[in-house]
């Protein structure tokens, strides 16, 4: 593993541990106000989170602690077991409010880099990789010090929301029945998915450990507010829905998330994307949610933001996804 990083006097640096996971929610609820993902984790939404990525803490992570013991920051590095042209590795952390500028948080992006090289080697050396952060439109200072670390902005996401109010009926699409996610489909709407995303930036071959980990054995997952869309016995298309209780508890109501939506290339520009999405939001507002929430690649080959702001989704967060490309590694 990389050397731990040299923190600010006043400050401890150890691997992390699964202890440490309620500590990592807390801190995330408490950067909240000025962070402003959307987002209130608790301890369990922690765990699932590293489960899904295959985080070892120990290996993968790394705590820094105040003087008196207390979470001052953390750090994560993870990657999809699965990937199709370049491994990418995404580096996560967080430092605490009380202590930005004291330089934690270009301590922990160093090692973040250097575990992620590290994650590389270790995994595939072979294929090309790139180290990523993600970073909100409300976090400055960190596109400061990542652009000083030498990585360039490379993609455009946003964050949009609409209320569950004023929903029209979802138009027929002639030949396609809109059909409620089951189990026994789980796996053909996994292949559906890796059909669906071939030329998503990004995008990886999901196999049927990470589809699970990462996607329908999420506890968030609702496959009751989950659409299918079937012609002639076969999925066309589907969207995959999620609450997260935590932050129906922060906020006070629930939000459905559309995680997953996707349509085979033979039937798109047919309505099937809206007619779903529109059939789950209703779904939705019936069992008692107040918003959805989705996020979306501003160049999505798919014209999908257009869409969604037809159907009343708003822009309310941006981030941008800053990476360093690594080539292949050889050996002698």
């Amino acid at each position: 593993m990389a050397d731990l990083p040299a923190v600010p006097a006043g400050f401890t640096a150890r691997s992390l541990h699964t202890d440490d996971i309620p500590a990592v929610a807390a801190l995330l609820v408490a950067a909240e106000p000025l962070d402003d993902t959307g987002e209130f984790p608790d301890a369990d939404d922690v765990a699932d989170e590293w489960t899904g990525w295959g985080v070892d803490p120990a290996r993968d992570g790394v705590a820094v602690l105040d003087a008196g013991g207390a979470l001052a920051g953390f750090a994560v590095v993870s990657a999809s077991a699965t990937f199709r042209d370049v491994f990418r590795i995404t580096l996560d952390g967080r430092v605490h409010p009380d202590h930005r500028g004291s330089g934690l948080g270009a301590a922990l992006l160093d090692w973040e880099l250097a575990r992620g090289a590290e994650v590389h080697a270790e995994r595939h050396p072979g294929a090309p990789a790139r180290l990523v952060v993600r970073v909100l439109g409300t976090q400055p200072q960190l596109e400061r010090l990542v652009e000083r670390r030498g990585l360039a902005a490379e993609r455009w996401y946003r964050v949009m929301e609409r209320q569950l109010t004023d929903l029209p009926a979802p138009e027929p699409v002639p030949g396609v029945e809109l059909a409620p996610f089951t189990w026994d489909r789980d796996e053909e709407v996994r292949h559906a998915h890796n059909a669906a995303f071939t030329a998503h930036h990004g995008s990886s071959e999901r196999d049927a450990a990470s589809w699970r980990a990462l996607f329908t054995g999420q506890r968030s997952f609702r496959p009751d507010l989950s659409v299918l869309a079937v012609a002639d016995g076969a999925v066309l298309g589907y969207l995959l829905a999620y609450v997260y209780e935590s932050d129906a508890r922060a906020r006070g109501y629930r939000e459905v998330v559309l995680g997953q939506i996707g349509v085979l290339p033979p039937a798109r520009g047919r309505g099937i994307a809206a007619a779903a999405i529109l059939q789950s939001l209703r779904k939705a507002a019936a069992a008692g949610c107040r918003t959805s929430a989705l996020d979306v690649d501003s160049d999505n080959v798919t014209g999908a933001l257009r869409l969604y702001e037809r159907l009343g989704y708003g822009t309310v967060r941006t981030s941008v996804a800053w990476s360093v490309a690594r080539p292949p590694m050889t050996t002698r």
